[in-house]
C-alpha cells in the first residue's frame, strides 16, 4: 500500500473507486507553440505525437452510443494545432456534448487561426484559458516574453463574442497554476484578485478561476534536483485535503492515449504509462459499466491533486 492509499484509508476513501463516467479526456497531441517550464508532457513546437483520425472517429462512435458521457475535454499540447481539431470539436458539439478546451490563447493571431474564436463560439465550446498571473511581469517570466499581451488580446476578443459575459452561456474560465513548487491554499482570495485586476486593468470578465498545483513529472521533474523533488512531495502529502477526494477528475473520466489501445485514470498516468486496472481499457472493447466501477490506480503523485485547494478545474467534470 503506497502512502496515498494509506492516507485514503485513514479518511475512509480506500480503495479509490470510479463513479458514473461522464467525461472523456482526449489528448489530441503534444505539439504546442510554447515550451513552458512546468509542462508535464514536454509539449513543444517540435513535438510530432498526435492522435490519428481513426482514433478520433472511434471516440466519436463511443459518444454516439453512450449518452451518459456528457463532456469531452480536448487537450494537448495546444489541441488547436491538430489537423482534425475542428472536425472533432464540431462533431462532439453536434451530438450535444459540452466540449472543454484548455488553451494558452496565444494562437489566435497566427495564420489560419484568425477565425478560431468565432468557431469556438458557434460550437459553444467552454474555454479554460491559461493565465499564470494577472500581471505582465509574472506571466511573461513563466511563459515567455510577449505571452501576456497575446493572452489579454485574446480574452478581450472572446469577451466581445459574449464569452465570460453575464447573461450568455459562453463560458470563459481561467486556469492558474503557481510557479514551480508553490502549493495553493486559498482559491477565494486569488479569484477576487484576478477578477478585480483584470476588470480594472483591461475590462475583462470571466466565469470562474480554476486552480491546480504542478505535477512533478516531465519537464518540471527534469528541472528539479532529487532533494527538491523529495521536499515537494513531502509538502504535498503534508497539505493533503480530504475534501478534494470527492471531486477528483479520475472518478468521473477516462483518458485515452494516441492509438486508443489503453485507457488511463488521468493524463498524468498516460505520460507515465500506468493504464487502468480493469477491463474495457481499449477503445475497441470499450466497456462503460466496467469503467464506471473500476478501482483507480493510485500513486504518491496523487497528492498533487489533493494538496491544499487541490485541482478545482475538476469541478467541470462532475455534476455542479
Amino acid at each position: 500500500m503506497n502512502s496515498f492509499d494509506r492516507k485514503l484509508k485513514e479518511y475512509g476513501y480506500y480503495p479509490l473507486k470510479a463513479r458514473e463516467m461522464t467525461a472523456l479526456i482526449v489528448i489530441m497531441g503534444h505539439k504546442c507553440n510554447m515550451r513552458c517550464t512546468h509542462c508535464y508532457v514536454d509539449a513543444s513546437p517540435d513535438s510530432t505525437e498526435e492522435m490519428p483520425l481513426s482514433t478520433l472517429e472511434k471516440l466519436l462512435d463511443i459518444l454516439s452510443r453512450h449518452r451518459a458521457i456528457t463532456t469531452v475535454d480536448v487537450s494537448g499540447g495546444a489541441p488547436e494545432l491538430h489537423p482534425h481539431f475542428r472536425y472533432f470539436v464540431k462533431s462532439a458539439a453536434d451530438m450535444g456534448r459540452e466540449v472543454l478546451l484548455p488553451s494558452n490563447l496565444t494562437l489566435y493571431d497566427e495564420p489560419g487561426m484568425e477565425d478560431l474564436p468565432e468557431f469556438l463560439a458557434e460550437n459553444r465550446v467552454t474555454i479554460i484559458a491559461s493565465l499564470p498571473h494577472y500581471t505582465e511581469e509574472v506571466t511573461d517570466r513563466q511563459r515567455g516574453k510577449g505571452t501576456y499581451k497575446k493572452v489579454i488580446a485574446a480574452l478581450k476578443r472572446l469577451n466581445s463574442l459574449g464569452y465570460g459575459r453575464e447573461g450568455t452561456s459562453l463560458e470563459l474560465n481561467i486556469a492558474f497554476n503557481p510557479a514551480g513548487t508553490g502549493i495553493l491554499s486559498d482559491g477565494a482570495s486569488l479569484d477576487r484578485a484576478y477578477r478585480d485586476n483584470l476588470k480594472e486593468m483591461h475590462g475583462i470578465t470571466f466565469n470562474r478561476l480554476f486552480t491546480l498545483n504542478n505535477m512533478p513529472i516531465g519537464r518540471m521533474r527534469k528541472s528539479m534536483s532529487d532533494e527538491e523533488f523529495d521536499r515537494y512531495m513531502k509538502e504535498l502529502e503534508a497539505r493533503f485535503n480530504p475534501d478534494t477526494v470527492d471531486t477528483l477528475m479520475c472518478r468521473t473520466s477516462v483518458s485515452y492515449g494516441f492509438d486508443g489501445r489503453k485507457a488511463y485514470d488521468c493524463d498524468f498516468w498516460r505520460v507515465l504509462d500506468m493504464p487502468i486496472k480493469d477491463s474495457g481499457a481499449g477503445i475497441d472493447d470499450f466497456d462503460y459499466e466496467a469503467l464506471s466501477s473500476r478501482e483507480i490506480v493510485t500513486h504518491p503523485l496523487c497528492f498533487m491533486c489533493t494538496a491544499g485547494a487541490g485541482c478545482t478545474c475538476t469541478d467541470l467534470l462532475v455534476n455542479d
